[in-house]
């Protein structure tokens, strides 16, 4: 049985299209990332799902119950942490617990447990006795999974849980998801960041509310069979922009280190060569895609 199956979900607001037909399932144990910049709909889909949201059409299924039937099943077995967590910030670490646990309605001596085993993963045994508002960002995000936590959902839901938190919170919050994983949660997360889906089992790459794939982030990249080029130039934003106004314009993109340039019809790096010879570009080097490209790559066909 797949804990969560989405089937052609739709959600408008007024005139904004925000789910355009989107299908996914997520398997047992699997982290399943919705990957897509802000504003790509993946806060809308988990509302939905959490029953926050009325969808427009389409269905949800939470472990094969339709979710708009078993509003009260859905919201007492999942753990849901959106991109806001409401902590009580003059609670401390231990009382913010024992809240949510009460808010659950997990026993008194059920409560002690679950805290003791929180507290060893998410290594704030201690700060149990800090203010939730004294903590740094990284330690509220492990407070929210943890308060998430008391009720020992199967699936829980995470809404960017990693944003605005340091590198080193972000590396031992994604170390803490795996590890849950391992232990049997099904796990759905959304995020901004491309660097963060070679993290998940399986991905989605959103755009405008609508999917333009779905796979493991290795295959995504396996699949990406065009050659792939680097155009090294000392102003790259001028090149980049001087490039958009010819043939080209749906085969580059502007990365940190230069444009990256997609050989859509196998060219040939002596034609490429030729072709942008005036464009004061130092030299043209192969590499290997990463999974940006491919999702650039996939959004200028879809713009096509």
């Amino acid at each position: 049985m797949k804990p969560l199956i989405v089937d052609r979900l739709k959600k408008s607001y007024g005139m904004k299209h925000a789910v355009k037909d989107i299908s996914f399932e997520v398997n047992k144990q699997e982290i399943f990332g919705l990957i897509g910049p802000d504003g790509a709909g993946k806060t809308t889909i988990m509302r939905i799902i959490v029953t926050l949201l009325k969808m427009d059409t389409g269905s949800v299924l939470f472990q094969s119950k339709n979710i708009t039937d078993n509003i009260r099943y859905v919201r007492s077995n999942i753990g849901y942490m959106p991109q806001r967590f409401s902590l009580y910030q003059d609670l401390t670490v231990e009382q913010n617990l024992n809240f949510f646990g009460d808010l659950f309605g997990v026993p008194k001596d059920l409560q002690d447990k679950r805290k003791e085993r929180l507290y060893g993963f998410s290594r704030l045994e201690p700060f149990r006795g800090r203010r939730a508002g004294a903590l740094s960002g990284g330690m509220k995000q492990k407070l929210a999974l943890s308060c998430m936590l008391m009720h020992e959902p199967e699936v829980i839901i995470l809404d960017e849980p990693t944003f605005g938190v340091d590198p080193l919170s972000r590396n031992e919050l994604w170390q803490i998801l795996h590890e849950l994983s391992e232990k049997g949660i099904t796990i759905l997360i959304s995020t901004p960041y491309m660097e963060e889906a070679a993290e998940c089992s399986k991905i989605g790459l959103i755009y405008e509310g609508e999917m333009l794939g779905i796979n493991t982030p290795q295959e995504f990249v396996d699949n990406f069979t065009l050659p792939l080029y680097l155009l090294k130039t000392q102003a790259p934003h001028q090149t980049f922009k001087r490039l958009q106004q010819t043939e080209y314009m749906d085969s580059i993109q502007l990365f940190g280190e230069g444009v990256h340039l997609v050989d859509e019809y196998n060219l040939g790096l002596s034609r490429i060569q030729d072709q942008l010879s005036e464009y004061h570009i130092d030299d043209i080097v192969p590499i290997q895609p990463k999974l940006e490209d491919v999702f650039l790559n996939l959004l200028s066909k879809q713009r096509v």
